[in-house]
């Protein structure tokens, strides 16, 4: 069976809506750890899942430096 990795978009209605290469895609919100959050970098294998913990933090770090950059003000003196 293929291990699908994405990242976790939201919750809605017991679903977990998972962006998996640019596309999202509705899930069961059962088959996911209690511990689960929006954000989360995530594989699924059938109705097994996995959260990656080290690739979820390392996101959040990508994502923490290119907001900083965006938001970045540089003063005219």
């Amino acid at each position: 069976m293929k291990k699908i990795k994405g990242i976790i978009d939201r919750f809605e209605e017991g679903f977990a809506v998972v962006e998996i290469e640019g596309e999202t895609k509705n899930y069961p919100k059962d088959i996911f750890p209690k511990d689960t959050q929006i954000g989360d970098v995530v594989y699924i294998t059938g109705d097994k899942v996995e959260i990656d913990k080290s690739e979820t933090k390392k996101l959040a770090k990508e994502i923490e430096d290119l907001m900083n950059e965006v938001w970045k003000i540089k003063l005219p003196y």
